[in-house]
């Protein structure tokens, strides 16, 4: 983990580079895709999931979270991302559902720049490093 700079500046910048979003994607999916069968379960999408850390924190300090909310979190979440209902995500589906929830935060970013503490390997760093190498060049 790092502490990063984000704004929804980077974070559109990256989603318009077709290629770099797309290589992203699919290296997260295959990651998560641990019987590589294409589809992501509920139980390979939860390990993605729970490192959203939704309602774990409270002004930054981890808080106990309730189990019974958590689970009805995430399973909402991948429903969310599951826009064909079958029980499974596919590229396609993690992908659209990707952008369209990084393109929120963007969007409740703004302009203004905030520290993140983002996974290495998460599609969020790969935007910072994206526009830490275009600033750098």
């Amino acid at each position: 983990m790092s502490v990063e700079l984000l704004d929804g500046a980077t974070i559109v910048n990256f989603l318009q580079d077709e290629e770099a979003f797309g290589v992203s994607v699919k290296n997260r999916f295959a990651h998560l895709d641990t019987d590589h069968d294409g589809l992501l379960s509920y139980a390979e999408m939860l390990k993605e999931l729970q490192s959203l850390r939704v309602l774990e924190t409270h002004f930054g300090i981890d808080v106990e979270p309730d189990p019974d909310e958590l689970a009805r979190v995430y399973k909402s979440l991948f429903i969310q991302y599951d826009h064909n209902l079958n029980g499974t995500i596919d590229l396609d589906e993690f992908k659209k559902e990707t952008k369209q929830m990084m393109l929120a935060m963007a969007d409740g970013l703004g302009f203004l720049p905030v520290q993140m503490v983002l996974e290495e390997d998460s599609i969020l760093k790969k935007a910072v490093e994206r526009e830490s190498n275009k600033i750098a060049a």
